[in-house]
Parts: C-alpha cells; sequence; structure tokens
C-alpha cells in the first residue's frame, strides 16, 4: 500500500469523501493555468492548460475526484480565492504564497520522497537529478528522481521546473520548455539559474 505524500504545509487526506473536487483556471503570462483541488482546496493536481479533465487524469486513482464544481457553479469560493492569489502572487515575482498551498500526491515512497524534496528546492535555485536524488535519501536513484519529475501533477505547486540536467539544459517538462524557461527566468531574472552540484 501507498501512502500519501505530507510536506510541513500538507495534511494527509484520503479519497475525497464524496468524490467530489473544485477546479479554477487563472490567467498567466505563460498561458492559463488550471488547479484541481479537492473540497477541502487541498491541490491535487495544477498545470498550464485550461482543461481540468486533462489534470484530473493525472491525479493518483485513490484521490481523483469525479465530480468537478468550477467557478461557475461556485462563484468565488475562500479555498479558490487563496489559490488564486497564490498564482497571482508568483507572477508579480511573490513566490511564497504558491510554495506554502498545501499539495496531496500519492505513488511509491521514493516518488513521494522526491516530491517532498523538490517543495524544498526554493525559487531562484535549481537542482540536477542527481542532486534531488540525494535530497530524496538515495542517491543512486537518479532515474527515479527523474521520474518523479515527470510524474508529477502539482506544477508550480511542486516546483519540478527547478530540476535541470546535469549539464545544465533544461531537460522536460510536461507544458514545454519555454514554459519551463520563463519561470526559471521569472525566478532569477538577473542571473543564471545557480546550480549546487554539477553532478
Amino acid at each position: 500500500m501507498t501512502d500519501t505524500l505530507e510536506t510541513p504545509s500538507t495534511p494527509t487526506i484520503s479519497t475525497p469523501k464524496d468524490g467530489s473536487g473544485l477546479w479554477t483556471t487563472v490567467s498567466t503570462p505563460d498561458g492559463a493555468f488550471t488547479v484541481v483541488t479537492d473540497t477541502d482546496g487541498i491541490i491535487l493536481a495544477s498545470g498550464w492548460t485550461d482543461t481540468p479533465e486533462y489534470l484530473v487524469a493525472l491525479v493518483h486513482r485513490d484521490l481523483r475526484p469525479h465530480d468537478l464544481r468550477g467557478p461557475a457553479e461556485l462563484g468565488r469560493t475562500p479555498e479558490l480565492t487563496t489559490i488564486t492569489e497564490a498564482v497571482e502572487a508568483y507572477y508579480a515575482d511573490d513566490f511564497g504564497p504558491a510554495a506554502a498551498q498545501p499539495v496531496v500526491q500519492r505513488s511509491g515512497p521514493f516518488i513521494e520522497k522526491a516530491w517532498a524534496a523538490l517543495r524544498g528546492v526554493t525559487a531562484g535555485t535549481a537542482v540536477t537529478y542527481t542532486e534531488l536524488a540525494e535530497r530524496a535519501g538515495e542517491p543512486a536513484a537518479i532515474r527515479a528522481a527523474a521520474s518523479a519529475c515527470a510524474r508529477n501533477a502539482a506544477a508550480l505547486f511542486v516546483p519540478c521546473h527547478r530540476v535541470l540536467r546535469r549539464d545544465g539544459s533544461l531537460g522536460g517538462f510536461r507544458y514545454g520548455l519555454d514554459i519551463k524557461r520563463s519561470l526559471l527566468d521569472r525566478e532569477t531574472p538577473d542571473q543564471e539559474v545557480p546550480l549546487p552540484d554539477a553532478g
């Protein structure tokens, strides 16, 4: 049985009691950014798309909501307003609110440790896949660290865009390298993204 990823700001949750979820889309300089949450506003998935169903498919089956309600049905809710404000703050160069949003994802033990380690990579810094594996407690698990980035459903809030290849190149990103570069440039506007280790 797998566990639920917990971070300091993330409570443990199980499958939504009624199978419901919430969603909202925020307009950003990088395009539409959609977030899917449980009914308490805990982020389940997010990314640069205007299609919440795309994001729902990324959520682990044990957490996946089956009935989504969005702004048209709900109007402004405190949960979605907080998330919208965090995304808007990020794009106003205030990265703290996005980093503080509660997120839950589920997978195997190493993947969950890697996701938790990603939340510790602060804006303005980057790590290599090797460094991410080390931060997750398994230095030899470099390919698994890359897999954790590829399987991350909560883009921006679990900042897989801050992971680069050993040679400093961008590597991959579900939403395209143009968005990844835009995010990194936003976080370090006057400098190259510093790598802590070329290993």
